[in-house]
Order: structure tokens, then sequence, then C-alpha cells
């Protein structure tokens, strides 16, 4: 069985040539054994993982502030941009599983070797600023949890979570599938803790299902727009894309053409599976908002800490603020995986500048944790749940930068050979990067017009 990670043959199709011995993540690259035979379900199993930690960047503590902003203010109404969203990701990020399954390359990679090396270089630069604002997230995130479990102040919280570089080396050194099954645990752990808090909630069945359907005040709306975009960012998230192009490279399939389109439907199967667990947790936070901050008239509810402090009283239940609070560490602690696999990922793939894991994890950890110390001590809590809603836009900003290249990458013929994207996929692609396109200069027109 062919399982080299390795290109077969230099293809001219790339402006440049990547080194044999350069395969995505090193080491890891075809570590993870997978099924030859049995039966379907058995297969899949060798190929669930890379999925759920794709999922954990569509629930992490970003999607928190504006899911809890918009249930707050417009009660179910964006429940629809979450629908939306979390389709335009089972999209995205199918391509992503095909571009590094069909090319042997990552995002990055590919980007690197297709573009000249400036045009590389701004992608890069856009793609580290997406990572240090999703980091930024998690950084605020995980302080606010620790704060509310053991009351640490924000800004110790934050500078605590410098350690989780540690979690992260110890997981690495167990290979990949121990970092998986810690992403998976963490998410059923957020799983639980939600679909409890619902069912303490009680939410009307018809009022939730209204909201999956799109209304014009999304658009309309200067202040839904702002949420809905926010939404979007943290929920299609840029250095996901860059992050499953690589991970899927990880299982052991054959390089050849039978085996790489068994690896892509095997892919697709588990990313859509984990991306529809993160639609039930992102709609879960919103309708928990909606359904008791909403109704009870508390539009005015922004905040995580403040969200936290509302649930046991209106619900009437003293456990389900510390469900929250445990579901938003995990949910923080689960993020550190996937940032710093993203990071690395990113900055080998761009400029092939290999960082011990350590090294790279505390740079783009201590850029985060700067402006979040700073912002707490100056400004406090609403200062920091300003900050954090705002590095959910600058991730949406961020988007096309990793959506264009993505998509035109898959659709065309002489990189990716049969493994192409059929027509109907690539004029959907194409339909959901407009659409990202469009958003992002509304609302940036709007944010310099004061609109």
């Amino acid at each position: 069985m062919n399982v080299s990670p390795h290109p077969v043959a230099p293809d001219p199709s790339w402006r440049s040539a990547r080194p044999a011995d350069e395969p995505s993540l090193g080491a890891l690259n075809a570590s993870v054994a997978v099924r030859a035979g049995g039966s379907w379900p058995r297969r899949l199993l060798g190929f669930l993982g890379p999925g759920y930690m794709v999922a954990v960047g569509y629930m992490d503590p970003g999607n928190w502030a504006t899911d809890i902003a918009g249930g707050a203010q417009f009660g179910y109404t964006l429940l629809a941009v979450i629908l939306i969203s979390n389709l335009m990701a089972v999209v995205l990020q199918a391509l992503s599983a095909r571009l590094g399954i069909a090319t042997g390359r990552d995002l990055a990679q590919a980007c690197r070797d297709a573009y000249p090396r400036p045009v590389g270089f701004a992608l890069w630069l856009a793609c580290e600023a997406a990572i240090i604002a999703c980091d930024l997230a998690e950084v605020i995130g995980t302080a606010i949890a620790l704060k509310l479990l053991f009351g640490l102040p924000l800004w110790l919280g934050a500078v605590i979570t410098a350690l989780d570089v540690l979690v992260v080396l110890l997981l690495l050194r167990r290979g990949f599938r121990a970092l998986e099954a810690f992403v998976i645990g963490l998410l059923t752990v957020i799983f639980v803790c939600f679909a409890v808090q619902i069912a303490l909630a009680a939410p009307p069945v018809a009022a939730v299902l209204g909201g999956f359907m799109p209304s014009r005040e999304i658009v309309t709306n200067p202040a839904a727009l702002y949420i809905a975009i926010g939404i979007i960012g943290a929920t299609v998230m840029p250095h996901n894309l860059y992050l499953h192009s690589s991970i899927v490279q990880t299982r052991a399939y054959p390089r050849d053409l039978a085996g790489k389109r068994e690896a892509l439907r095997f892919a697709v199967a588990d990313s859509t599976i984990a991306l529809t667990l993160a639609l039930f947790v992102n709609a879960a936070i919103l309708i928990l908002a909606a359904s008791v901050f909403h109704a009870s008239g508390r539009t005015d509810v922004e905040e995580i800490e403040q969200a936290y402090e509302l649930l046991s009283p209106l619900l009437g239940v003293g456990l389900a603020s510390t469900l929250f609070a445990v579901a938003l560490l995990a949910s923080g602690l689960n993020s550190t995986v996937t940032a710093t696999l993203a990071g690395q990922i990113v900055m080998e793939g761009f400029l092939r500048l290999r960082l011990p894991n350590w090294a790279r994890r505390l740079i783009t950890r201590g850029i985060a944790i700067v402006p979040v110390v700073v912002v707490a001590v100056l400004y406090g809590d609403a200062g920091t749940a300003k900050l954090l809603v705002l590095s959910q836009v600058v991730l949406s900003m961020q988007l096309p930068f990793a959506v264009i290249p993505l998509v035109s990458f898959v659709s065309d013929r002489a990189k990716m050979g049969a493994l192409v994207v059929p027509g109907w996929l690539k004029w959907l692609a194409w339909a959901i990067a407009g659409i990202i396109v469009v958003l992002n200069l509304k609302l940036l027109v709007d944010m310099l017009t004061g609109v």
C-alpha cells in the first residue's frame, strides 16, 4: 500500500514545486492508520477526528459573545444566520479537505506554491491577524471562565492561559489520536452542558423554528448586521480552512486516486457530522439568550459574565450558571489545541519556517495576552466584552483572504486533477465567497460612515 505523504512528481500547474521532504505537519503526516477493508462505519471510525478538531473553532468563546448578544437583542431572529453560516462552513471545510487530499498540500503551502512571493506574504499576514484575533477570543473566554469558577481577576486568568502550551505539548507527544481524543472529550462536555440548559429553559418550539427563517431585519438593521457578521466570523473561521487541509493528511490512506477518493468521502462525512454538533451548540447559546434574556426584557445583555449572573436567577436553577461556566472553560481549553496547530501550519506553509510548538504557541499567545491584560486593567469587564465581539468581526474581515484562494484552487482542474470540484459545487462555492465579500464591504461602509 502506498501511503507516502510526498508528491509523486513535480506539478507544472503550480508556480513553484514543493520539496519532497516537506509534507504538511511533518512527521504527523500519514501517522494515523486506517482500515483498508471492512464495513463503511468501521472504516469511517479511522477517519473520525479532524472534523471535530475543526468544529472546535466553530464553538469557541468568540461565538459565545456574538450569540449571547444576538439572542438577547433580537430574540430568535439571528438563528437563520447561524444556520446559513454553518451550511457555508460545511461546504468550505469540505473544499479544504478536498484540497489537502487531492494535492498533498495544505492551503498555506498551496498559496505559497501558486502565488508570487509578495502576494503569499500578504496572505500570510492576513492569516496571522485572524489567528491572533482567534487567540484573543480564547484568552478572554478562558480568563472569564476562570473568574466565574474560581474568582480569579481577568488579568490573572489571561496570564494563566499561557500555560496551556504544556497541555498541547503533552498531547502531541502521545500522538495525534491523543490530541483528537482530548478535543472530542471536551466537546462532549460542552454538548452535555448546553443540552441540560436548553432542557431547563424550555424555549417555545414554534418561535425557535421560525428563527431559522431569514428575516430582512438582519440586513436592514445595522446593529443586527454587525452581530450577524460577527456570527459569520465566529462560525466560518479563516484559520480552520488552513487547519483542515493539513490534518486530513494525518490519515495513512493510499496516495493513489482510489485512495484519495475514499479518503475524501470519509473526511467530508467526518466534518459534516462534527459541524452538525457545532450547529447545535451555537444555536443553543443563542436560544438560551433569547428564551431567558430577551423574553425577560433583558435585551441589554451582551457580556458572558452578565449571562452567567442572570441565568440561575431567571431560570430558578442554581446549576444553570455553573454549567454555563464549565462549558465556557472547556471551550477555551479546546480552542488552544487547534490554534496551536493552525499557527504551526500557517507559518511552515507560507514561510517554510519551523518553530518548536512551545515557541510558536508562546508567541501567538503573548501577542493576544497583552491587549487583554491592558483592556482588563483600564476598562474592566465591559472593555473585554467589546474586545471579544470586535475580535470576531476582525475574523470575518479576514475570511475572503482564505476563501477566495481556496475556491480558486479546488476549481482548477490542472491543480486538482480528477478531484476538481463539479460545476455546481464550484458555483456554489463562488456564491458563498461573494456573500462573504459583500457582507464585509457593507459592514466596513457602515463602520466608516457611522451608520
